[in-house]
């Protein structure tokens, strides 16, 4: 898998989610109408946790962003995977329902990420 991915286009959370949707299309063969944004990544989309962390390290290396360990402890649906990266990237804000612990990590590791 090639971790050179082109992200200019990347511009705010919408675009992010646009861009995972063809990263995941087109490395792991899961058809385009399974990702939706209310979709859990398990279950619906059927990534397994390996496939998940693959996810996470082309977005991390993509992005220059770093995940935090349990990342995946607070991800259940893929709009979260999405809105996570943004946040980490700097392009949306703080979301809900990640932990405090967990935002604190997070922020300590990706300067561009903001509480709200």
């Amino acid at each position: 898998m090639a971790f050179d991915r082109d992200i200019s286009d990347v511009k705010n959370w919408m675009n992010m989610f646009r861009w995972m949707v063809k990263l995941i299309r087109d490395d792991y063969g899961i058809a385009e109408e399974k990702l939706t944004r209310h979709a859990h990544i398990e279950t619906d989309i059927g990534l397994g946790l390996e496939q998940t962390e693959e996810v996470l390290e082309i977005v991390s290396s993509s992005f220059s962003i770093r995940f935090p360990p349990g990342t995946l402890d607070e991800l259940v649906k893929f709009e979260e995977m999405c809105m996570l990266a943004a946040w980490l990237h700097g392009l949306y804000k703080q979301p809900e329902f990640l932990g405090a612990d967990y935002v604190e990590k997070a922020m300590a590791l990706n300067p561009r990420a903001q509480k709200d």
